[in-house]
């Protein structure tokens, strides 16, 4: 298949006092904001090339809008327009919108929309903002916390094979890894990918009956000293880690976990392998493996369980699941997200 995506361009999540979220991410989290267009707020992280990196909109849920991704060319726009379409999702073109070209939206079969992009305004900092390194869209940050970029985004499904098989075959993501249970070959996590990252898409298991839920977004900083400072500054200013800091085994990124204002889960990681392989294998990980901490050393508190907006039913991570979504995996046996 063409290669049809880059990589992840920007997310817009919602919540229901924008205020509050977007002040946590420019005073705590080191974000800053570049433009407020009708009610919504755009941030940017000073290494993200494009003009914003997360919009936050007014919505009556926590939860995830849209996920927006930019093509490798205008071809592969309208190509990857018309992969989804034979594979009977219909979509939408806009001819513009806020900082890019004329785009495609869509909602897939799990519920979760996604926009495609090719053109987009490139981020041209004022003087105050201007890098002394050429590549650099903008100066670093003096901020202690912030990320240099948006770096993926988790999302919650029925059915994780099936999520990551749809997206591999309609968008041509390479699916990097999965996680089945220990005592069951049912699918909790799975990790794909547009490029050489172990993955820029997560997928963990959903019991819910209500589609399109998220599980975290996440921001990736330059080293593991960066990690554990911003660790150090959020609980000195009353922000404590829902989980971690720790490795993951799967991808092998360092990381830890923290909410937003609103709720939302919001990961920082650092590290992790570069896979350039093009016939690359997915292996398929176990929880007593170390999918999510290979260390093994620290119990994944059960809020982490929680996917948004929330709803009845739980949702898995990396590590597997508590023991009451396993109880709700294997009894009935059969169901969700069997491979």
């Amino acid at each position: 298949m063409e290669k049809l995506l880059a990589h992840i361009a920007h997310l817009e999540i919602t919540t229901a006092n924008v205020e509050a979220s977007a002040a946590f991410y420019v005073e705590k989290f080191g974000l800053r904001i570049v433009d407020r267009i009708n009610g919504s707020v755009y941030l940017r992280c000073w290494g993200d090339y494009d003009r914003y990196s997360l919009v936050i909109t007014e919505g009556p849920h926590t939860g995830l809008a849209v996920m927006a991704w930019r093509t490798t060319s205008p071809e592969a726009l309208e190509a990857a327009a018309a992969k989804v379409e034979a594979a009977g999702v219909q979509g939408t073109w806009s001819e513009a919108g806020h900082g890019h070209g004329r785009s495609y939206t869509f909602t897939g079969p799990y519920g979760h929309t996604m926009k495609l992009v090719w053109e987009v305004e490139k981020y041209t900092a004022e003087p105050e903002f201007a890098s002394n390194y050429p590549d650099r869209p903008e100066k670093r940050s003096n901020h202690a916390a912030a990320p240099r970029f948006l770096d993926h985004v988790t999302i919650a499904s029925s059915d994780v094979d099936g999520f990551a098989q749809w997206y591999s075959q309609t968008l041509g993501f390479r699916i990097m890894a999965r996680t089945e249970l220990d005592d069951a070959p049912i699918s909790v996590f799975s990790v794909i990918t547009t490029n050489e990252k172990s993955h820029d898409l997560g997928i963990v298991i959903d019991t819910s009956d209500r589609p399109g839920r998220v599980h975290h977004i996440a921001f990736w900083v330059d080293t593991h000293e960066d990690l554990l400072r911003t660790a150090d500054v959020m609980m000195e200013h009353g922000t404590p880690m829902e989980y971690g800091p720790s490795i993951h085994g799967i991808g092998e990124q360092s990381y830890l976990y923290l909410r937003d204002p609103s709720g939302l889960r919001v990961e920082v990681n650092s590290g992790g392998y570069r896979n350039y392989v093009p016939d690359w294998q997915a292996n398929t990980w176990k929880p007593s493996t170390g999918s999510v901490n290979f260390y093994r050393n620290g119990a994944m508190p059960d809020s982490m369980n929680e996917a948004f907006p929330l709803a009845d039913g739980l949702a898995g991570t990396e590590q597997g699941v508590s023991e009451e979504l396993r109880a709700q995996l294997l009894n009935p046996y059969a169901g969700h997200g069997q491979g």
